[in-house]
């Protein structure tokens, strides 16, 4: 696992707190580009409807992220279908990068969180909700 990977599953079990966590994926200098694609698969694989995607549990988590809802990224996922909006995230201009993983990382705290409620709550083979240490 990515020392980004172990922060995000970190943040999402809080086992890291969120802003900790958000701060310590920007000191490590990431690609927004990787990051980006890895935050997207886990918010896809996270959410239990596939053929949707927009369940209610991903709309909570967009209404709830800790930032202004007036900033381009959450004005976009609150817009447009995930894939839609996700395709436009991708192509926001640099600046809005931080503002971005924030939103995103936010998105799965709460997708994954739901998921090890329900359909992790009595086991489940992902090897992330069993092997992170907690931290504060």
């Amino acid at each position: 696992m990515y020392q980004h990977e172990e922060i995000i599953n970190k943040i999402a079990q809080d086992k890291i707190n969120f802003e900790l966590g958000t701060k310590l994926l920007e000191e490590e200098k990431y690609n927004f580009e990787i990051l980006f694609a890895f935050l997207k698969n886990y918010i896809f694989n996270s959410i239990p409807d596939k053929t949707d995607y927009n369940t209610e549990t991903y709309q909570n988590a967009i209404n709830t992220i800790p930032l202004k809802p007036t900033y381009t990224s959450i004005v976009i996922l609150k817009s447009f279908t995930p894939k839609i909006a996700f395709n436009k995230l991708a192509k926001l201009p640099k600046n809005e990068n931080t503002k971005t993983i924030i939103s995103l990382v936010w998105i799965f705290k709460v997708t994954d969180t739901e998921r090890r409620n329900t359909e992790c709550k009595n086991g489940c083979g992902h090897f992330w909700h069993q092997n992170l240490k907690h931290e504060n």
